[in-house]
């Protein structure tokens, strides 16, 4: 059973859980996984306790870690990318693994003839603790990510996203794109969960070459939740 910490924001939460359905092979309900989700909406800001000018987000994403675990969850996944700079200590709090996005894209990548150049569209506190750069390098990857204005472009456009300004979030991000394809980037992951929200229409050659994170952490998801044992929901007293 799958386990759900989201909430960062609801909007994604809700755009993965329709991912993880529609990767899933299934003919009737039955198919399907079984998920608990838990959507943590009083976490804190990620990039404001990040960045050093906000609350620490870890105390509330324990807090929901702890409420899946109690349902009996066997795995679990986190549809923000920011808040897997607490991966580690999250892990560390319970023996249920906690599948990571970046490990998600990384085997992606690893299946695709790409050059080492993934473009990273992310918030400023993904970029600014390295979430993608770390993990990656690791696997031999160079992340390009925007210059300082085109930074806050991308940050503006994740808020409008949040708003409920989707076409004009999209404008922004389109530019962006097509700004970190110029530089080289074979590939540029969408490395907020709200910028697939917007840019899930863009098409053309920088179209082809978004990966959306989001997506591949559902599809990671789902080829774990089937390669176990057909599971049983517990029954709550």
């Amino acid at each position: 059973m799958l386990g759900v910490l989201g909430g960062m924001g609801p909007m994604a939460t809700v755009d993965f859980m329709g991912k993880i359905v529609r990767n899933t092979p299934a003919s009737c309900d039955q198919d399907h996984i079984q998920m608990v989700v838990c959507s943590a909406t009083d976490v804190p800001d990620r990039t404001a306790a990040i960045l050093g000018h906000g609350a620490d987000p870890f105390p509330a994403m324990l807090n929901a870690l702890r409420r899946l675990e109690l349902s009996g969850v066997t795995r679990m996944a986190i549809p923000c990318n920011t808040a897997h700079h607490w991966y580690g200590a999250l892990q560390a709090e319970t023996s249920v693994p906690i599948i990571h996005i970046v490990d998600a894209v990384a085997e992606a990548l690893a299946q695709q003839r790409t050059s080492p150049a993934l473009g990273v569209l992310a918030t400023d506190g993904t970029v600014h603790a390295g979430i993608y750069q770390q993990r990656l390098a690791e696997r031999g990857y160079v992340c390009v990510v925007p210059a300082a204005t085109a930074q806050a472009e991308v940050m503006r456009a994740i808020r409008l996203v949040k708003a409920g300004l989707r076409d004009e979030a999209a404008g922004i991000l389109g530019r962006e794109a097509e700004a970190l394809a110029a530089r080289g980037c074979s590939h540029i992951a969408m490395a907020c969960t709200e910028i697939p929200l917007a840019l899930a229409a863009l098409d053309g050659d920088v179209g082809a070459a978004l990966l959306d994170p989001t997506d591949l952490l559902a599809q990671a998801c789902v080829r774990s939740c089937l390669a176990a044992p057909r599971e049983t929901v517990r029954e709550v007293a």
